[in-house]
């Protein structure tokens, strides 16, 4: 039985839209947060996992299982910097626990934009954005998507400002295997999950909206306007061009000469 795990993030419902009946008898499905996942495959713990890119371009060997990924080509809103300084002046920066991909994606857009390079401390998964003390704070998932008002002298939305900063789409997540692992008709199980999620938005939308604080109408544009589940042409280039700048800046050791 192939190991498969997903994000349990709101962004990731269509993906796995059915993929549990799908994977019936050849694998199961568990969920978690991004940064265990990349753990979990790291260790042998799962074979397959929708990881945060960045750790795709950490490790050695891992494969790009299907085109189904979890991207923008402009703003995300799920995806934030909240500052209590101007940009300019941040100096200590939380990052969320939850995720890799973003925190190397704001250090990588605050260098190249501004010049800077602040000091970073971990936000833990159950502590409040109010409770750290940081000039400014990285957030994602379900919580950044309603930002206490009035506390904050800027809020950037991250997929915005790198889409409009490189001209490229960026990719936070994809479907990868680790070294050895048979994922022989994989890709036609994940794609096919995408597909009936990319059919299905209404009905996620509904089912999925009030749990979360959102309106069926906020949710449907969420999937539709801010996300982009395919891996096409834009979205390698602007992967290939975070892994340049993540690996000027140190965030990756070893980058893979294809992606």
């Amino acid at each position: 039985m192939i190991r498969i795990g997903a994000v349990s993030y709101l962004n990731t419902k269509p993906l796995i839209c059915g993929l549990r009946e799908r994977l019936s008898g050849i694998g199961k499905l568990s969920l978690n947060l991004p940064s265990r996942l990349a753990q979990d495959l790291a260790a042998g713990r799962l074979d397959v996992a929708l990881i945060p890119s960045v750790e795709y371009f950490r490790a050695t060997g891992y494969s790009i299982v299907s085109n189904a990924v979890i991207g923008c080509r402009g703003p995300v809103w799920s995806v934030r910097l909240l500052s209590r300084v101007p940009i300019q002046q941040i100096k200590r920066l939380a990052l969320d626990e939850g995720s890799r991909t973003s925190a190397a994606m704001v250090r990588v857009l605050l260098s190249e934009m501004h010049g800077l390079s602040p000091e970073t401390i971990p936000l833990a998964i159950d502590q409040t954005p109010e409770t750290v003390d940081a000039d400014a704070i990285l957030v994602i998932g379900d919580r950044a998507m309603h930002p206490e008002h009035g506390v904050y002298e800027e809020i950037w939305d991250l997929g915005d400002r790198w889409c409009r900063w490189t001209e490229l789409p960026f990719v936070f997540a994809m479907w990868v295997a680790r070294p050895g692992v048979d994922t022989t008709g994989l890709a036609e199980i994940l794609q096919a999950s995408r597909d009936e999620g990319l059919r299905s938005l209404e009905t996620i939308a509904s089912r999925e909206a009030a749990t979360h604080g959102l309106t069926n109408e906020d949710l449907h544009r969420y999937f539709v306007e801010n996300l982009h589940f395919h891996l096409g042409p834009g979205e390698r280039a602007g992967l290939q061009a975070f892994q340049e700048k993540a690996t000027a800046l140190g965030l990756v050791d070893t980058p893979k000469s294809t992606l």
